[in-house]
């Protein structure tokens, strides 16, 4: 049984920490809003382990993310509320063993990969760290038909996630000497990495951004689709969460693609006035896409459109 202590504190770290996903979670119904502060929380101790590692050999953060691991599987006791809420969510609600391996694998990933050749190595990557944490949250809210619902959940959680990447790229350089934009996207463009470490914005930097923001659109749209096999009561939260991440691509038109020199962040009156749109197109039409496609900065439109704006739609 999950502690009440346990859920405030995961609560806690997932309000602290969560940016974007905290306002969309509060619309959970109390069944699965609980679980995913616990989800939450843990995703965040893993990748703190990783990402506020100043001065912590790699070996030791070796250390502490296999030992997470242990406690995450049940394997050993729990060190602290938030591995202890953790094992009984997981026990709950049949979390499998290996999506909590993927995602640990990603985070020990995280040590030594700061360059990725290809999308597709990416996005091996992400789907530990990223598609993992969707197919759990999909675990958590139990579809009825938890097949169909997988696929869509793996991209969306992959949209969010590729959608932080070109956000942060700014912010991942200086503190964690880190490039999740595809070197192939860079190398097409004549980018260089020191070109980009050095914040040298200009227009091939722009395409390149383009390239990846269009990428994570296409990723959206297959998420967004699955929407409608999740339980009633949770794909309203779901449908805000993927408007308030992709409204991030807004922000980055809005400075002409510079995610060098800015680092675009949703004010929290930009986040409460998508929080009511959506909630009032919801009212009217309980279609998870035509809403998403009506509100969110993600466009719907055909692929000669794009082209013509110099967005090019990349192939998988």
């Amino acid at each position: 049984m999950v502690e009440r202590d346990h859920i405030a504190q995961s609560k806690a770290i997932h309000r602290r920490t969560g940016r974007t996903f905290y306002y969309a979670t509060r619309l959970l119904p109390d069944r699965v809003r609980k679980a995913t502060y616990v989800l939450y929380a843990f995703f965040r101790v893993a990748d703190e382990v990783v990402d506020d590692a100043e001065g912590v050999a790699p070996d030791e953060q070796r250390r502490q993310l296999e030992s997470l691991r242990e406690q995450a599987l049940g394997r050993a006791e729990p060190e602290g509320p938030v591995l202890a809420a953790f094992q009984g969510v997981k026990e709950r609600h049949d979390i499998t063993d290996e999506d909590v391996e993927e995602f640990v694998d990603a985070m020990l990933t995280d040590i030594e990969t700061h360059r990725y050749d290809s999308y597709a190595e990416l996005e091996a990557y992400m789907n530990g760290s990223a598609a993992a944490v969707g197919r759990m949250m999909t675990a958590v809210m139990g579809p009825e038909d938890p097949d169909s619902a997988l696929v869509h959940a793996t991209a969306l959680g992959e949209a969010f996630q590729l959608t932080n990447f070109v956000r942060d790229v700014r912010e991942d350089i200086v503190d964690r000497d880190r490039i999740y934009l595809p070197q192939s996207t860079l190398e097409e463009e004549g980018i260089t990495n020191e070109q980009l470490e050095r914040f040298e914005m200009d227009e091939a930097v722009a395409r390149a951004v383009r390239t990846e923001l269009a990428r994570a659109e296409s990723l959206y749209r297959k998420g967004v689709a699955g929407i409608k096999y999740l339980p009633r009561d949770c794909q309203l939260p779901v449908l805000l969460a993927a408007v308030l991440y992709a409204e991030h691509h807004r922000l980055i038109r809005d400075v002409d693609y510079d995610v060098l020199t800015n680092e675009p962040e949703l004010s929290t009156i930009r986040k409460l006035w998508l929080v009511a749109r959506v909630r009032w197109r919801w009212q009217w039409n309980s279609d998870p896409e035509a809403v998403f496609h009506r509100v969110s900065a993600v466009s719907d439109r055909p692929k000669r459109t794009a082209e013509r704006h110099g967005e090019r739609l990349p192939t998988r």
